[in-house]
């Protein structure tokens, strides 16, 4: 005979498990430079996602359950990239903002594929990324970005128009990121009617670049474009300047950290660089931008672009009423979101509608919008 005592305590701690599963955390992860050269970056992913977490967490968070952020390290090394994302789906992620650099985003994605997540960068420019996704009927990755062959010709077309007839070299470290948006950049500067006088590579983490510069000099260069990360573009920059190089100098939005002027110093003076207009600025903002700085912190490059993937994530997943990828993914697609950045359209790809780029220029360790 069934002891009922037993039944009545077996059937309570089901019940108090499926309720404590009910209202269980929803897993979410950002994933980028957390250490390294790039951990500027990764620093400003790190503070979007952990004020998004806790803004939308103390709205109630999403569905009734509240979110539980991770991070993942991967130093923007393809390697690394691919171990975080492991890891991420054997912890259950549900939604992953990341990676930073496009060379981590792409090989991460297969896995995030395979493991049905959903992967939304707030910095990974290189088209590729959702092209492939999309040409092999992925429905999982998504960017809250711009991409690459918008801003390479947002800059291509001005070094054409501004410097016609002026010698210009493109340069690049040969990563994704960087060898991708200077070609988008020569592409447009060819078709506009300006061929580069020079086109090289250089090797990303070296300390002289002396004889690049000598190189440039010898062939009376006066515009450098620069596709890479600030570290090699402020190394490049400062010691250009030191040999008497006083070539205008282009970046993107690699450039787009204090950490740039850092390395440059006084000869950051002037240099120019693409992003978006600056989001910090917009009313959408306002109120997450005054918290921010309130904790003493500027919401600078890629803090509000990580900010905004999680509030169109939890948006769609409000849409979908269930933490179902299939689901989330379908709302995603098509749909407009409410975000610090504005409104933010996602197409079939997964890429942002009609993203924006502008010129900044570097003032006295500032960077500004160019008027």
């Amino acid at each position: 005979m069934r002891n009922p005592s037993v039944a009545i305590v077996g059937g309570a701690a089901l019940a108090l498990a499926a309720f404590t599963s009910a209202r269980a955390d929803i897993l979410v992860a950002t994933a980028g430079p957390l250490t390294g050269e790039l951990a500027s970056f990764g620093e400003q992913m790190k503070r979007g996602a952990e004020k998004a977490v806790a803004d939308i967490n103390a709205k109630g968070g999403v569905l009734g359950q509240k979110l539980k952020l991770e991070l993942g390290d991967d130093q923007c090394d393809p390697k690394q990239a691919v171990a975080v994302a492991n890891k991420f789906a054997s912890e259950g992620i549900k939604f992953v903002a990341g990676h930073f650099c496009s060379g981590s985003s792409i090989p991460a994605s297969a896995v995030y594929h395979e493991e049905n997540i959903v992967q939304m960068t707030p910095a990974s420019t290189n088209p590729k990324l959702t092209e492939d996704a999309a040409a092999a009927g992925w429905k999982n990755v998504f960017r809250s970005c711009g991409r690459d062959d918008v801003q390479g010709v947002v800059a291509g077309k001005y070094i054409a128009m501004t410097y016609k007839g002026k010698k210009v070299a493109i340069l690049d470290d040969k990563s994704a990121y960087g060898a991708g948006i200077a070609r988008y950049t020569e592409k447009t500067m060819r078709a506009n009617g300006l061929d580069p006088a020079i086109v090289d590579q250089y090797n990303a983490g070296e300390k002289d670049y002396s004889a690049l510069v000598g190189k440039l000099k010898a062939a009376g260069i006066d515009v450098i474009y620069i596709g890479g990360y600030h570290p090699e573009g402020g190394l490049i920059t400062r010691q250009a300047r030191e040999q008497g190089l006083n070539a205008q100098i282009i970046g993107e939005d690699a450039f787009v950290t204090d950490e740039f002027w850092k390395i440059t110093g006084p000869a950051g003076e002037g240099v120019l660089m693409t992003f978006p207009p600056d989001a910090r600025n917009f009313p959408e903002a306002a109120k997450v931008v005054a918290e921010f700085k309130n904790d003493n912190y500027d919401p600078e490059g890629y803090t509000l672009y990580t900010y905004a993937a999680y509030q169109i994530w939890s948006q769609a997943v409000t849409k979908a009423k269930a933490v179902d990828n299939t689901k989330i993914e379908a709302e995603l697609h098509g749909h407009t979101f409410e975000t610090v950045l504005g409104k933010i359209t996602l197409d079939d790809k997964g890429d942002v509608k009609d993203p924006k780029y502008v010129f900044y220029i570097w003032h006295e360790g500032k960077y500004a919008e160019m008027k």
